[in-house]
């Protein structure tokens, strides 16, 4: 039987990028809200070789258009990866709809392929190096576990004050949270789960960040690499962790940063300090 690869935010940059590497090895199922930009990515990724890719139109806060996805994928074939790419950035929307995007989108994504996960599958969640700079605290850990509880976003708005980038950074440290919280599941039906934290990343939507903050120019100024990363970078990353090769990795995150995050740990805190004091 086929594996079958599914990438939810698929007709992104990364996404694009994720499906040239794995339509090598099985069919795959593009998920994205925009049926032309689902279109436009399933002609450009044919014309590069990769034919046997669809796409389903998606809004990932919708649990029946997710679970639509999951039986979409299970009739193609066997899971082998569901790549979770689709997420919202702070320019591009308020902090609640950041955090339901975010968080309570991978909440339903995961919740949707578990049952189809047999041995050998995986769960790769995108988060970001922006996960890192967030304190993990005891008053909102156990909630960013549990994005599906009724109440969810009205809690956690307690946090971010409604602010889109705050709403960012802790969607994304929930996005850690989330898969350690759930190696156990997964892991009991043989498969994985871990995420991916890339750094500043010259796609769309890193460039439109960049635009719109400063701060990304200190981050990309404090890269020990001195470049942003690329795509192909994060794809080459989530292709490994599709592999055999990673067999005996789960419930952890992976960082793709060119170095940012161990650059600029020790100076953020140093400035937060300041800052508090």
């Amino acid at each position: 039987m086929s594996k079958v690869y599914v990438i939810t935010g698929g007709s992104g940059g990364m996404g694009k990028a994720i499906a040239r590497r794995v339509g090598k090895q099985g069919t795959v199922l593009l998920a994205d809200v925009s049926a032309e930009r689902l279109d436009q990515a399933i002609a450009e990724l044919a014309a590069e070789g990769i034919t046997d890719v669809s796409g389903q139109v998606v809004d990932i806060t919708n649990e029946e258009q997710v679970e639509a996805l999951a039986a979409s994928a299970a009739k193609l074939g066997e899971l082998g990866a569901i790549i979770h790419t689709a997420g919202l950035s702070p320019t591009m929307a308020d902090g609640r709809r950041v955090m339901e995007v975010n968080m309570v989108g991978t909440g339903l994504i995961l919740r949707a392929f578990l049952p189809h996960a047999v041995p050998g599958s995986v769960a790769v969640c995108i988060s970001s190096m922006s996960a890192y700079f967030i304190p993990r605290n005891e008053a909102y850990n156990d909630l960013l576990k549990h994005p599906l509880a009724p109440d969810f976003l009205d809690r956690i708005e307690v946090f971010t004050q409604g602010r889109s980038d705050a709403a960012y950074g802790i969607s994304k440290l929930g996005v850690h949270l989330i898969v350690e919280e759930q190696a156990w599941d997964w892991g009991l039906k043989g498969a994985r789960i871990v995420s991916v934290s890339p750094g500043t990343i010259n796609t769309p939507m890193g460039r439109q960040e960049a635009a719109a903050n400063d701060s990304m120019k200190w981050l990309l100024d404090n890269t020990p690499l001195r470049r942003e990363g690329e795509s192909s970078e994060i794809a080459g990353a989530v292709a490994f962790l599709c592999s055999s090769d990673s067999s005996y990795i789960t419930g952890t995150d992976i960082r793709v940063d060119g170095g940012t995050v161990a650059r600029t740990q020790d100076k953020l805190a140093a400035m937060r300090a300041q800052h508090q004091a």
